[in-house]
C-alpha cells in the first residue's frame, strides 16, 4: 500500500514539474521554468528546515549537547540527499528489490529481523540486505501494514517473524527497528512474553519516549508517539525495567523528527549518539551496521 502511494507521489511531483517546465518554456521565461521546477523538486528541503527549527525550539533542559548551526545545517544536507532516495526510489520502486534470506541450512546462523519506521516500507533496507546477503545472514525485512493503524497491530507480524527465523536458524534473531519500529517491537516484546525472544534489540532513532513533533501527527499510531501518551505509559508498565539492558538505542542531537533527543534513548540500555546526523540518514550511518556485526559475530566483539 505505502509503495503505491509513494509511487503516486513521485510520479506525480516528476510529472507536475515536466508540465511546468513545458508550459514556462513556451511563453518564452526560463526563469519561470527553472524556478518553478526547483520549488516543485525542492521544497521538501524548506519542510526539513522547519523542523530542524522545531528541534531547536523544543529542546529545553535535554542533557545531550546542543548542536552547532554549522551540525544542524550539516544534518539537514544529509536528509536533503538521502531522503529522497529511501521515499522517492527505494521505498516506491525498488521495495522487493532483495528477498527475505530463510535458507533451508541455516541452522546455527543466527538471523536479522528488520523492523521499518513510519510511512516506511522494507525499502529503506536495501543497503542492509545487500550486505546481509553477502554474509550469507538469514533475514526478514518486514513491511508493517496497516501504514496509519495502531502500533499494536504490528506486534503479530513481529512474532510471526521471529518464529520463521527462529524455526529456520534454531537461534533467537537480532531485531534491528528504526524509529517506529522500535516502539512495535517493544510492544511485541510485551505482549508475547512466551515468545523465543531475541538475542539483541538495535533501535534506531525510536522515538522511546515519544517525540516532540507528534503532536502534529492525526494518524493514530503519530498520536501513540505523542509524549506521555496513554499507550506509551501502557508499554511502559507492561516491560520489566530489567529488558533494556538488551537493547542498543542510537539517538542523536540532530534528529529532526525525534526529539529532544533524549526521547531516543531507554533507562538501562546501551545509548549511543550519533553527531549531526538527522533522522532518515541515521539508518545509513556506519555505527548501527557495525553493532550488528558484533552482535552476529562478523567482527570481534568489543
Amino acid at each position: 500500500m505505502l509503495a503505491r502511494l509513494q509511487q503516486l507521489i513521485t510520479t506525480g511531483v516528476a510529472t507536475l514539474a515536466v508540465l511546468w517546465a513545458i508550459a514556462s518554456w513556451r511563453v518564452g521565461c526560463v526563469g519561470c521554468a527553472l524556478l518553478g521546477v526547483t520549488l516543485v523538486v525542492c521544497g521538501y528541503a524548506a519542510v526539513l528546515a522547519f523542523e530542524f527549527a522545531f528541534l531547536r525550539f523544543a529542546y529545553g533542559e535535554d542533557p545531550t549537547p546542543r548542536p552547532s548551526a554549522l551540525q544542524l545545517l550539516s544534518a539537514w544536507w544529509g536528509e536533503v540527499v538521502s531522503a529522497p532516495t529511501v521515499f522517492c526510489w527505494r521505498q516506491p520502486f525498488r521495495s522487493w528489490l532483495t528477498p527475505d534470506q530463510l535458507p533451508a541450512n541455516a541452522q546455527g546462523r543466527r538471523g536479522v529481523l528488520l523492523v521499518h519506521g513510519f510511512v516506511c516500507n522494507r525499502g529503506l533496507w536495501n543497503p542492509w540486505l545487500t550486505k546481509l546477503t553477502g554474509h550469507q545472514v538469514p533475514f526478514i525485512a518486514l513491511n508493517l501494514e496497516p501504514v496509519f493503524g495502531s502500533i499494536s497491530e504490528y506486534a503479530p507480524l513481529i512474532e510471526d517473524a521471529v518464529q520463521r527465523l527462529h524455526h529456520s536458524t534454531g537461534l533467537p534473531p537480532v531485531v534491528v527497528a528504526h524509529s517506529m519500529g522500535g516502539l512495535a517491537v517493544r510492544r511485541w516484546w510485551a505482549d508475547y512474553v512466551g515468545s523465543h525472544g531475541v538475542h539483541r534489540v538495535i533501535t534506531i532513532a525510536t522515538p522511546h519516549q515519544g517525540t516532540w513533533l507528534a503532536r502534529f501527527g492525526f494518524s493514530r499510531n503519530s498520536r501513540e508517539m505523542r509524549q506521555g501518551s496513554r499507550w506509551l505509559q501502557d508499554l511502559a508498565i507492561a516491560e520489566p525495567p530489567e529488558r533494556y539492558a538488551h537493547f542498543t538505542c542510537f539517538y542523536g542531537h540532530c534528529d529532526n523528527i525525534v526529539f529532544p533527543p533524549r526521547c531516543a534513548t531507554l533507562p538501562g540500555a546501551d545509548n549511543r549518539h550519533l553527531g549531526a546526523v538527522a533522522h532518515v540518514h541515521m539508518a545509513s550511518r556506519s555505527e548501527p551496521w557495525q553493532e550488528l556485526q558484533r552482535q552476529l559475530g562478523l567482527v570481534p566483539t568489543r
